[in-house]
Parts: C-alpha cells; sequence; structure tokens
C-alpha cells in the first residue's frame, strides 16, 4: 500500500487550522481541538534545535494566538517516506509569511500514528530551516 492520502490531507487541514490560530483570535475551545491532533506523547525538534513536547507546544500556541496578523502558511514538496500498519512518515516544505513581510522556509518531517479509531495524529515533527 502506497497511499498517503490520509496524511498529506491531515498535513495540509493541521495547517489550515495553524495558520488560523496564529492569525485571529479564537477561543479555548479552537485551542483544544487544533491541539487535539497531536498525540499525547507528542515531541518536536524547532528548526532552531528546541525540543517540544505537547505541554509545550500547547504554551507556543497560546502565546502566539491571534498575534500574526496576515499570517499565510504554503505547502509545497509533500513525499512519503515511510508507511507502516500503525502510520507514516511524510515531508513537506512550509513557506511562512506575516503581514509584516517576515518569512520563513522550512523543511519538516512527521512522523503520524494513527489510532485504533481510524484518527491519525501528530506522534514527532522535526523542522529545518532552510537557507535564503
Amino acid at each position: 500500500m502506497t497511499d498517503y492520502t490520509d496524511y498529506f490531507d491531515e498535513v495540509i487541514q493541521a495547517h489550515v487550522a495553524i495558520e488560523k490560530w496564529f492569525a485571529t483570535e479564537q477561543d479555548e475551545a479552537a485551542l483544544e481541538r487544533l491541539l487535539a491532533r497531536f498525540s499525547p506523547q507528542f515531541s518536536m525538534v524547532s528548526p532552531l534545535g528546541r525540543v517540544l513536547d505537547l505541554e509545550a507546544l500547547r504554551g507556543l500556541f497560546r502565546m502566539a494566538g491571534g498575534q500574526k496578523t496576515g499570517f499565510k502558511i504554503e505547502l509545497s514538496e509533500m513525499c512519503g517516506i515511510a508507511l507502516h500498519e500503525r502510520g507514516a512518515t511524510v515531508s513537506y516544505r512550509e513557506q511562512q509569511t506575516d503581514a509584516t513581510g517576515l518569512h520563513s522556509d522550512r523543511r519538516s518531517t512527521v512522523v503520524f500514528e494513527r489510532l485504533e479509531s481510524g484518527k491519525v495524529v501528530w506522534r514527532h515533527l522535526h523542522e529545518t530551516l532552510c537557507q535564503g
């Protein structure tokens, strides 16, 4: 089986939610819906090498929610790396911009876990900044 559709769809939908969270003020329920996409065992290596768990991600989202006017995310170069019974690993490129003209470009690799319910959750994310 080489169908990564569910995983690519989750990358896209999660980034739509993240873009909206950073760009507009939302309530606590919106934050909880966003965080429900991530495994309780979630881990992340940020572009600057910082290691985050789910609670650190919650703090980052809470601090930055609604603070980036005009925030946009553009995804490209989605690629399936490995597909297995309980999930998949995919990579993608992510370019972020905001109304101030701030721009970042990163390559990301995510390990997804498929729960027994069939829901796909983010288990691990590693982001690396690209040179300008």
